[in-house]
């Protein structure tokens, strides 16, 4: 089932529970309730809360949306690495050359095909990905520089299969989640507790307030899927894709 579709149920759903609950609460109410007798301390107490959760919320929206720009970052450092590496291959022999782009070009590939699936499904990356890898580095650093040309270029390629390995690595600290269940609990929890408080002002069936309550409901449903999704850059709707790699590998 789409991801879209399944955000549409759950904003439908909240908006569908607020407003049956507003409903019925609506029928027990005396006819000599006055909605106007609202304490001022529970208009600010439940002003209080909205802001609360809002900064809760807005901190937790601003730190997956960080953690998935760090991912899509280390993403293009990866492949503009190997990118480099099979560039600056060039002032070396054929032979050499020609068995280090090979060796790139299947890494990139496999990362791309099989273990980018992986990563999205399962959150880690694959021990084959680690050892293609590491064959790129096996065949640069088992290199025997001739000449001084090739020396100079000898470095910058040793370094750049290094940030290629780091990136790897940082691409697998950011493949599964970013935020512990304390604060899934405490988003949810505070979702609850901020539709709650609208019952408190002695909400009425006008159509007015009957709107503003299923769109705020509905807003905080959105926002707490947003974060849901930006919480795994690799796996879920709006996911971080592999396209640095098809941009500098178009042929794999």
């Amino acid at each position: 089932m789409s991801q879209w579709l399944v955000l549409t149920i759950a904003m439908a759903a909240v908006c569908g529970v607020v407003l049956t609950i507003t409903v019925l609460k609506e029928r027990r109410i005396g006819e000599d309730d006055d909605p106007s007798e609202t304490p001022d301390v529970i208009e600010y107490l439940t002003m209080m809360v909205g802001v609360v959760y809002a900064i809760v919320l807005g901190l937790a929206i601003a730190g997956v949306w960080e953690a998935r720009s760090g991912a899509e970052d280390t993403v293009r450092a990866e492949a503009q690495a190997l990118h480099e590496v099979s560039t600056r291959v060039q002032v070396w022999p054929a032979p050499v050359r020609d068995t280090i782009r090979k060796d790139v070009e299947s890494y990139v590939g496999y990362v791309v095909h099989k273990e980018w699936p992986v990563m999205a499904e399962r959150g880690e990356l694959t021990q084959r990905g680690a050892d293609l890898l590491a064959k790129v580095r096996t065949d640069v650093m088992g290199y025997h520089p001739r000449d001084d040309y090739e020396r100079e270029s000898y470095q910058p390629l040793v370094d750049q299969v290094a940030a290629a390995d780091s990136a790897r690595t940082a691409r697998s600290d950011a493949a599964d989640s970013t935020l512990p269940g304390v604060v899934w609990f405490g988003l949810i929890i505070g979702g609850v507790i901020s539709i709650g408080v609208m019952y408190t002002l002695q909400i009425r069936r006008s159509g007015r307030e009957m709107l503003m309550a299923g769109v705020f409901s509905a807003l905080i449903a959105f926002l707490l899927f947003l974060v849901w999704d930006f919480d795994a850059p690799f796996s879920r709707g709006l996911q971080a894709a592999a396209d640095p790699f098809l941009a500098l590998f178009p042929h794999v």
